[in-house]
């Protein structure tokens, strides 16, 4: 697994918040995002293999949640905590990739919406700023502590989601806090091939996508550009998740 020395934490904590029979507040907040032409990886000197070509891609219009799902949200559908760091507006981690599956199935049932997890694509879109990118080096950013939780001012925990700065679209902690699972299975040869194609992760996938780095990361690994992945088994106290929707 490449450069991702985390504690795997196997075991949770079974809490369930006492608001967790509010109403509308515990459905994620979503955000637009345009479609339109993204530019994807990265060409500096510090660029991991996996990160290049840098390429162009055009990406459909889709809704991100504006903040990582947290606690209280996770609580509300699953009448569980599972989170180490406990905190009702910290994001929710210690979290596996098929339990968010199962999260998301529950949340559609009782909302009639589609929610999903975004493909590695969305997400580094999104991280960007969508058509409105610029060359930041962190999502909204070159300086990582306006917005970002890291190894540096996280005091080696999470934090209460939306307490950085956002970036271009509105989006809170694309950068660290906690990584973020996404849809697809890693392919450390995506970026250049002929067609990005992600692969959707099933129960034979050996490892998931997660972006953004989290409150553990250096400022090599919080890079927008950075790529990382572990097994969708896994909980880890550094791994949490936001939602997207498609645009119908």
């Amino acid at each position: 697994m490449k450069k991702f020395a985390y504690v795997v934490v196997v075991f949770s904590i079974a809490l369930v918040f006492a608001s967790c029979n509010s109403p509308s507040p515990r459905i994620p907040d979503m955000i637009f995002v345009e479609g339109g032409i993204g530019v994807f990886g990265s060409d500096t000197t510090d660029a991991d293999r996996d990160e290049m070509p840098m390429r162009d891609v055009i990406i459909k219009p889709f809704y991100i949640s504006k903040f990582e799902i947290t606690q209280s949200q996770w609580a509300y559908i699953m009448k569980t905590n599972p989170s180490i760091f406990v905190g009702e507006d910290r994001p929710v981690e210690c979290v596996s990739w098929f339990e968010v599956q199962d999260y998301i199935k529950k949340l559609n049932e009782r909302t009639g919406r589609k929610y999903r997890l975004p493909t590695e694509l969305e997400w580094e879109y999104a991280a960007r700023g969508g058509r409105f990118q610029k060359k930041y080096r962190y999502s909204g950013s070159n300086e990582c502590n306006w917005v970002a939780w890291w190894r540096e001012n996280s005091e080696y925990g999470t934090s209460p989601v939306g307490q950085k700065l956002p970036n271009r679209l509105g989006l809170y902690d694309m950068t660290g806090n906690v990584h973020e699972w996404c849809a697809n299975e890693y392919d450390s040869l995506m970026y250049s091939r002929e067609k990005i194609a992600p692969t959707i992760c099933s129960y034979t996938s050996l490892e998931v996508v997660v972006r953004g780095g989290d409150w553990q990361s250096s400022k090599q690994h919080l890079r927008i550009a950075n790529r990382n992945h572990i097994s969708p088994y896994i909980r880890n106290a550094g791994v949490g998740f936001r939602l997207v929707m498609d645009v119908e």
